[in-house]
C-alpha cells in the first residue's frame, strides 16, 4: 500500500469517527446523531478513488469529498441544535400557558403588567438569568400596579420586626379615572391596532386615583424648621390625628425633641437615631405630612432614596407648586385622604452618579443621588465660562459653553429652569428639561428630551476651568477635566396627592404663584 492510500485511510477514519455526536433532542434525552445519506455516499465513494496514481488531481478530488462531509456535518450539528433550542422554546410556552391559567381561576386578579412580570421572572430562572425581585400582589382591574411604583421590596426579617413596632403598612391601589368619574371605567391600553390602524387611547383628562384597601396607620410629619407657626400646627395636629384615628406618628428627630420639650404627652411619637433607620422608613410609613413651603416636599423626598409614601403637602411657604392643600382645613383634607379615593401627581426624580477621570470604571458614589427638581452644573468662581459636552445615550447632543447647564424633571420646570428660559411642563409629561444657562451662542435653545434617555455630561480634558453641580440646591461636587455626571429618570416617583386633579393644581400653581399671563384686558370700545 502506498503512503497517499494509509493517509487517504487514516483521514477517512478520522472524518466518521468525529461525525457521529450527542445531541440534545426535543424531550430533554440524549441521542446520537449519525452521518446522513449524503455523508454515506460521499464516504462510500472515497475508498474506490484509485489512489495507486499519485497524480495531484486525485489527491485534490479528495480534500474536496473531505470538504464535503464537513459540511454535511456542519448542517446536522446546526439542525439538532435548531431543535433543542424549539424545545426550550416549547417549554417556556407551556410554563406561560400553566400560569395564565392557574391566574385564571384564582379568587384576586391581577392586571397585566404584574402577571408579566412574574412570567418573565419564571422564564429567567430556566435560562439561568438572574432572578428579578418578586412582586408581591398587583394592582386591581384596570389600574396601575401600585407596588411596583410606590411600595417597598425590604428583606422579609427586617419587615417582620418593624410590623411588630408600627403594625403592617397600609396597602392601596392606584386606578385611572377623570374630573367626573372616579371609578376608573377607561381603558387601560395605552396604544391599540385595530383594522390596521394605529390609534392612541384617550388619557388627556385621565387622572391617577389612590384607594386604601385598609386604613392607613402611621404617618411621617416633615416641617419646615425655625417657624413658631409651622410648629404650633404641627403640635395641633399631631394631637388631633391620635385622638381622633389613633394613627402612629413619625416626626424628624429635631422636632421630637422639641415636642416631648413642650409636652409630655407627646411620649407616644416616634423617630429615627441613625441614617440606617431612616433607610428603613418606607416599609413603617403609610404617608407623608409636609407643613412648609415646595423646599419641605424636596427635603421629605430626599429623606426616601427608594419608594416614597404618598405626599400630602400643607400650604405654608411662599409659592406653592407642590402644596395645594390649606393649613385652616387640614381636618377636611385628612378626612378625605384617610377615608376616600384621591387622586395623586407621580412625580419623576432623577438619580445622578459622579464619575472621576481617574476611574472611569468605577461610581463615586455608592448610592444614586436623587433629586426632585434639578440638577445644576456651572462655573462656581470661576470666571471662564463652563465648558461641557453633552450626550444623550450613545448620541452627542452639543457643547455648552456658558454659565452652566441645568437637568431638570418637569416638577422643577418651574424653578431654576423657568428662570433661565426653560418652558413650564406639566408635572405628568414624562420628559427630562435640558436647559443652558446664560449660553453664549445665539441658537442655543432648551430642549425637552423622552425620560427613558440617559444623559452624560463630562468636562473635558482641554477645559480651562472645573464645574461645580449642584442637586435640588444643596450637595455640591466638584468637576474636574475628565469627570463626567451621569442622570437618568429614577423609577421611584414621589406620589403627591391633588386638591382637585393633578392639572387644575398645575395651572392654579402658574396663576397664584406666577401670576402667568396676567394682563389688563383691551378696552370694549372701538373703532366705529
Amino acid at each position: 500500500m502506498s503512503a497517499d492510500e494509509t493517509a487517504l485511510k487514516a483521514c477517512d477514519q478520522r472524518t466518521n469517527l468525529s461525525v457521529a455526536a450527542s445531541y440534545q433532542a426535543e424531550n430533554g434525552f440524549v441521542t446520537t446523531v449519525g452521518p446522513t445519506e449524503s455523508e454515506k455516499a460521499a464516504y462510500a465513494f472515497l475508498p474506490r478513488t484509485p489512489t495507486d496514481s499519485t497524480d495531484a488531481h486525485l489527491v485534490e478530488f479528495a480534500e474536496a469529498m473531505r470538504t464535503v462531509a464537513k459540511a454535511l456535518r456542519q448542517v446536522a450539528e446546526g439542525k439538532a441544535a435548531a431543535q433543542a433550542e424549539a424545545a426550550e422554546w416549547k417549554r417556556k410556552y407551556e410554563l406561560e400557558k400553566a400560569v395564565n391559567t392557574h391566574k385564571h381561576h384564582s379568587v384576586i386578579k391581577g392586571c397585566s403588567n404584574c402577571v408579566k412580570d412574574k412570567l418573565e421572572h419564571l422564564a429567567s430562572k430556566l435560562t439561568l438569568e438572574t432572578a428579578s425581585a418578586d412582586q408581591t400582589g398587583c394592582c386591581g382591574n384596570h389600574g396601575i400596579c401600585s407596588r411596583q411604583i410606590l411600595q417597598d421590596q425590604c428583606p422579609e426579617p427586617n419587615r417582620k420586626l418593624d410590623d411588630m413596632i408600627v403594625g403592617k403598612k397600609a396597602p392601596f391601589r392606584l386606578s385611572w379615572g377623570c374630573n367626573e368619574d372616579k371609578n376608573g371605567q377607561h381603558k387601560h391600553d395605552f396604544v391599540s391596532f385595530e383594522k390596521g390602524d394605529i390609534t392612541t387611547a384617550e388619557r388627556s383628562n385621565k387622572q391617577i386615583l389612590l384607594k386604601w384597601e385598609s386604613p392607613p396607620q402611621t404617618v411621617l410629619f416633615v416641617t419646615k424648621p425655625n417657624s413658631n407657626a409651622v410648629h404650633a400646627l404641627c403640635s395641633e395636629m399631631v394631637r388631633w390625628l391620635k385622638e381622633h384615628h389613633n394613627m402612629n406618628i413619625f416626626v424628624e428627630p429635631r422636632v421630637s425633641n422639641e415636642l416631648l420639650t413642650e409636652d409630655s404627652y407627646f411620649n407616644f411619637i416616634q423617630t429615627w437615631d441613625n441614617d440606617q433607620e431612616m433607610k428603613t422608613l418606607h416599609t413603617k410609613v403609610d404617608l407623608i405630612v409636609t407643613l412648609g413651603g415646595d423646599g419641605t416636599v424636596l427635603w421629605a423626598a430626599s429623606l426616601f432614596r427608594g419608594p416614597v409614601p404618598p405626599v400630602v403637602a400643607f400650604s405654608l411657604g411662599s409659592l406653592g407648586f407642590m402644596t395645594p392643600f390649606s393649613s385652616e382645613k387640614y381636618r377636611e383634607c385628612l378626612d378625605n385622604v384617610l377615608k376616600r379615593p384621591f387622586t395623586i401627581t407621580l412625580r419623576s426624580r432623577l438619580q445622578c452618579h459622579v464619575i472621576r477621570d481617574a476611574a472611569k470604571d468605577e461610581i463615586e458614589t455608592e448610592e444614586p443621588i436623587i433629586v426632585l427638581n434639578e440638577v445644576t452644573i456651572d462655573r462656581g468662581m470661576s470666571s471662564y465660562l463652563t465648558y461641557l459636552e453633552c450626550y444623550c445615550d450613545s448620541s452627542f447632543v452639543t457643547c455648552v459653553q456658558g454659565d452652566g447647564l441645568i437637568i431638570s424633571t418637569t416638577s422643577g420646570s418651574t424653578a431654576y429652569s423657568l428662570a433661565a428660559g426653560g418652558s413650564m411642563v406639566h408635572p405628568q409629561v414624562p420628559g427630562i428639561l435640558f436647559t443652558p444657562i446664560c449660553p453664549h451662542s445665539l441658537s442655543f435653545r432648551p430642549l425637552i428630551l423622552p425620560e427613558y434617555v440617559t444623559l452624560r455630561v463630562q468636562v473635558p480634558l482641554n477645559s480651562r476651568g472645573q464645574a461645580w453641580a449642584s442637586f435640588d440646591g444643596k450637595g455640591r461636587i466638584q468637576l474636574g477635566p475628565g469627570d463626567a455626571l451621569i442622570c437618568s429618570v429614577s423609577p421611584w416617583p414621589v406620589p403627591t396627592a391633588c386638591l382637585m386633579d393633578s392639572t387644575t393644581d398645575f395651572l392654579r400653581s402658574i396663576h397664584e404663584g406666577l401670576h402667568w399671563n396676567l394682563r389688563k384686558s383691551q378696552a370694549l370700545d372701538g373703532p366705529v
